[in-house]
């Protein structure tokens, strides 16, 4: 039987309404008039099949956790991909591939941060280790407010020899070191790119270093030495994303 797990948040629920309601069991939701999302949200449930029911806070805080806006669901967890997938995702993109590939973040807050970033970005996958590094745990899933679901999270099983698939595939790997020569700034992305960051306080492990075809660091004009990785993830992929469209090639939406 496939694990299940609660998933709590508007932005969460709402994503996976959207894209995968095939994967929800149930949702709950605080009664009481004036919220309008909660209602909203209920209503497209219900038109989609899912059963729907009343919690109190403390039901909602002991399913799913603080933060739940008032709003959870009881959902099949969503699958973690591997090199396989990964492949067969650059085989198929109308694009030129996007990715973020992170090295050893342990964090479920900084991995949901990096998943979020990812996914207003467009990136096409986030790529991790599958050993010494986080998951897609419960937290991981509320800090990125519905990426998790809407983001293809990649578990490798070796990184050095992903990122040397990904090379050979035509994909240039820019690692993110505070000892590099060059700027992000001075780096093309807006071709098939992979962004590369590492752990906060150790970076880019050695063999990681090694696998990528560029070395780049972020300005640093204050007194610290180095920003959150969920951070430096969304100044990369955002950088990207303004080259991307710069040259035609990005996929963000014109706003509404």
């Amino acid at each position: 039987m496939a694990e299940e797990v609660w998933l709590g948040g508007v932005h969460a629920v709402a994503a996976l309404l959207k894209t995968e309601p095939e994967r929800i069991r149930e949702l709950r939701v605080l009664p009481g008039a004036g919220n309008e999302r909660r209602r909203r949200l209920a209503e497209r449930a219900r038109r989609l099949g899912v059963a729907v029911a009343s919690a109190t806070r403390a039901e909602l805080d002991r399913l799913a956790g603080p933060g739940h806006q008032g709003v959870a669901v009881r959902c099949r967890a969503g699958a973690v991909r591997d090199e396989h997938f990964l492949l067969r995702l650059l085989e198929e993109l109308d694009h030129s591939p996007f990715l973020l590939v992170l090295d050893g973040v342990t964090d479920p807050h900084n991995l949901g941060a990096c998943l979020r970033a990812a996914d207003g970005a467009g990136a096409d996958a986030v790529v991790a280790p599958r050993d010494r590094a986080c998951g897609l745990t419960p937290t991981v899933r509320k800090v990125a407010c519905g990426a998790a679901e809407s983001v293809p999270f990649v578990a490798v099983t070796n990184l050095a020899r992903t990122l040397a698939a990904l090379r050979e595939q035509g994909v240039w790997v820019v690692g993110l070191d505070a000892a590099a020569p060059r700027s992000l700034f001075e780096v093309d992305l807006a071709g098939p790119v992979a962004l590369v960051l590492g752990a906060e306080g150790e970076g880019l492990r050695r063999l990681t270093r090694e696998g990528c075809d560029h070395l780049v660091r972020l300005p640093m004009a204050g007194a610290v030495e180095s920003l959150n990785v969920g951070v430096a993830a969304g100044i990369c992929l955002y950088e990207g994303v303004r080259q991307r469209l710069a040259r035609g090639e990005g996929r963000c939406p014109a706003p509404a």
